[in-house]
């Protein structure tokens, strides 16, 4: 075997997601943590939720110190084939302009059929009135 990195794809690292077989994807790397499971502080279903993805983000947010960085050279498996796994998709609320539309249509009717019989009982009230006092 030469110095070639192995390449998987995510799919392939997806399968590795038991307690007695764990792979993670870290910052384009793959590694089997399958062995440091019981050893890992923050437990090892903190590991198990992390595979079958990109767990760069879950690694970088706990702040991981530059020790347990070099430990993790000695459970790299190869690289990850960056072009399986999802592009992060930033969340767009959908766009929903007959929704709104409708909405407030619906809510104008609703005035309208309250503020209508009152402006005919007002006007109503009002001629009663003007007539008497004329």
């Amino acid at each position: 075997m030469g110095d070639e990195a192995k390449i998987f794809t995510l799919s392939q690292v997806s399968e590795h997601n038991q307690p007695q077989d764990c792979w993670l994807v870290i910052n384009g790397k793959v590694y089997n943590v399958t062995k440091f499971l019981e050893d890992h502080p923050g437990g090892d279903d903190v590991l198990l939720s992390s595979t079958g993805k990109d767990a760069t983000d879950d690694f970088e947010d706990v702040g991981h110190s530059e020790s347990a960085r070099l430990m993790m050279e000695q459970y790299y498996v190869g690289e990850i084939d960056k072009t399986t796994i999802p592009k992060k998709v930033k969340y767009t609320p959908p766009k929903q302009p007959h929704y709104n539309q409708d909405k407030t249509s619906e809510f104008i009717i609703k005035i309208l059929q309250f503020l209508v019989p009152l402006a005919i009982l007002g006007l109503a009230v009002g001629i009663r009135i003007y007539t008497k006092s004329g």
